[in-house]
């Protein structure tokens, strides 16, 4: 029998992990509110329908509730998935970032493809080798398949579900965690089938070096490493198959699931928390620090229905139906929320203050929590990029996910991600999108004979010039085709599809104009693009010139920059067709302010 002990000293001691295990994260079923990764995808979760996992309706895709809106989530907030293209980032479905340092990931597309990238340790990819991949790699087993859930153990190993109910497992399998019956190294994904005939998985969850499934009819199946009870078996005997966990859960019906590092929860339909394995932090809630080999009921939280529940490192956030955040275990950075480091043996409510909470996060390679609130306020706390938060701080992101990307440490995911499909829009995009439409425009522009379509609403909300223009006793007002003569056509539509994207697309030397419209507009913001995309633009053949613009346009940033630039290659500049052709009284002033700064001295 394998002693449970501790990682030294280590603050959040769970049992020793194996050696060269490789640090990653869980991600589990969007379809559950539950796990340490398994929970819903970004939505404000309601409470859960008669006979359905918390929070989600039956057929509602991954991460959305029932009428429920988009979580803003940038995929490039995570650096690996920076490096891809925007076309890439645009057929992404689904994905999750894990590893020791978030050093490996795998998405999904609209199409259901699987891609991965990354370290690729224990064979973690799938890839069928241990290479590494910088760019994205296809992995070509699913054929077709939909995915609804995905977790990670710190070996790291991989569980897979489809739509259909198989299981697939890969990675790390040193105790037998992929489920095989072997301890082989799983370089490329299996279809995992013991102990599991004609049963449909609907969420995985991954320990340190275990793994558990839920069955579409409520039953919970574990295996792999059992050091200290966490396949809930009765022993601490290894697991080489799937094996149902019965004892307490027995002729219970569990609708979610959750692996800390080596121990396990599950969640019954009547609300019902149950824990086994390590409890040396009271992770398990139950009251008191000793291991349980078996499913023990949370006591503490009888009475209360919980609806969502996550396991960090070595502790535990639970979300009840009517909007009450508790936690437990370890406290070590103060990711329980209540304030001091104190472990917590049994349950506590946090966040009393706060209303209502509609989703918590937690992952269990991280000692970072986060929740967000009715009104989509995000609080963070716990261990937050070196700093010990003991409270729930207010943050400004709009989905827990960025919380994991921005200061968890590493910066997993702790849920599978999911992106809205293409057809949906958001408003920028949908702005974004009808600039220049002649369908839907109400307004025209005139430039050099070309026709601009735009929305006179639009200009009003965005454009103090329009909003006076438009008013009654302006002309302008009652024109549907207004005349531009003043500037040039890129420029005038480089300017209104700015007030549409609030970004920029120009040349250095059409930005000129723009800085001039942009000037006589009183359009600060985009003043300012314009003079960066002058400074990134500018050349020994457009310096002077560009400097001639900056002094017309009262831009004194941009003057400088270009002073300088003018000085530091004086002698290839003093040769281009722009300095011989500008005006003599300029070209006096440029001599006689470089000579002040020594431009000439030998």
């Amino acid at each position: 029998m394998e002693r449970c002990c501790s990682f030294g000293d280590a603050p959040d001691s769970a049992p020793s992990s194996p050696p060269n295990a490789c640090l990653s994260s869980p991600f589990g079923s969007p379809r559950s509110a539950l796990s340490s990764g398994s929970s819903p995808g970004p939505s404000d979760s309601g409470p859960a329908g008669p006979g359905l996992g918390p929070g989600l309706g039956p057929g509602l895709g991954p991460g959305l509730g029932p009428g429920l809106g988009r979580a803003m989530v940038d995929l490039s907030r995570w650096p690996l998935f920076s490096l891809l293209t925007s076309e890439e980032l645009g057929i992404i479905r689904q994905a999750c970032v894990f590893g020791t340092t978030a050093n490996e990931a795998i998405y999904f597309t609209h199409s259901n493809e699987v891609f991965v990238l990354g370290l690729n340790c224990s064979g973690c990819l799938g890839t069928g080798d241990s290479l590494s991949y910088i760019v994205p790699k296809k992995v070509d087993f699913l054929r077709g398949k939909r995915v609804v859930g995905v977790s990670y153990g710190s070996g790291p190993h991989v569980l897979l579900a489809t739509e259909d109910g198989q299981l697939y497992a890969w990675g790390h399998n040193g105790y037998s965690q992929l489920g095989n019956g072997n301890t082989n190294q799983g370089l490329s994904p299996v279809l995992v089938t013991a102990n599991l005939t004609n049963k449909q998985i609907l969420q995985v969850s991954c320990g340190s070096h275990h793994s558990m499934a839920l069955t579409h009819d409520g039953e919970v199946f574990a295996w792999g490493y059992n050091n200290c009870g966490q396949i809930g078996s009765g022993s601490t005997a290894n697991q080489p198959y799937p094996r149902r966990v019965t004892g307490a859960l027995q002729g219970r019906t569990a609708v979610a699931i959750s692996c800390g590092q080596t121990s396990s929860m599950s969640v019954c339909d009547n609300g019902e928390v149950f824990g086994w394995g390590y409890n040396g932090n009271g992770q398990l809630g139950i009251g008191n620090n000793g291991n349980q080999m078996s499913p023990c009921r949370v006591s503490a939280l009888q009475g209360v229905c919980i609806q969502q529940l996550v396991s960090g490192y070595g502790h535990c956030l639970a979300l009840s139906d009517e909007g009450a955040c508790f936690s437990w275990g370890s406290n070590t950075y103060g990711q329980l929320g209540t304030g001091n480091k104190s472990n917590q043996l049994s349950p506590v409510r946090i966040m009393t203050d706060k209303e209502r909470v509609v989703e918590i996060a937690a992952c269990h390679s991280t000692h970072t929590s986060a929740a967000k609130t009715q009104s989509g306020q995000v609080y963070m706390w716990g261990q937050c990029r070196g700093q010990s938060l003991l409270l729930p701080a207010l943050t400004q992101f709009l989905s827990t996910d960025d919380v994991f990307a921005g200061f968890a440490s590493p910066s997993v995911m702790w849920r599978l991600v999911s992106v809205e499909d293409d057809d949906f829009l958001t408003v920028a995009e949908a702005l974004r999108k009808e600039f220049d439409s002649p369908e839907t425009s109400d307004l025209k522009f005139s430039v050099e004979g070309k026709y601009i379509h735009v929305h006179k609403a639009l200009l009003k909300i965005r454009c103090e010039h329009f909003r006076s223009m438009f008013r009654s006793q302006w002309t302008e007002d009652q024109q549907e085709v207004i005349e531009i003569g003043q500037f040039s056509f890129p420029v005038y539509r480089s300017f209104l599809q700015f007030l549409y994207t609030d970004t920029v697309d120009l040349p250095p030397e059409h930005a000129i104009g723009l800085l001039d419209l942009a000037t006589s507009y009183c359009e600060n913001r985009l003043k300012r693009l314009c003079q960066q995309i002058i400074k990134r633009g500018i050349t020994v053949d457009n310096a002077f010139t560009l400097l001639s613009a900056a002094i017309k346009y009262d831009a004194e940033d941009l003057e400088e920059f270009c002073f300088r630039f003018c000085v530091n290659h004086l002698t290839q500049v003093t040769q281009t067709q722009a300095f011989w052709q500008s005006d003599g009284s300029m070209l006096k002033e440029f001599i006689s302010r470089a000579s002040r700064c020594g431009a000439f001295k030998n």
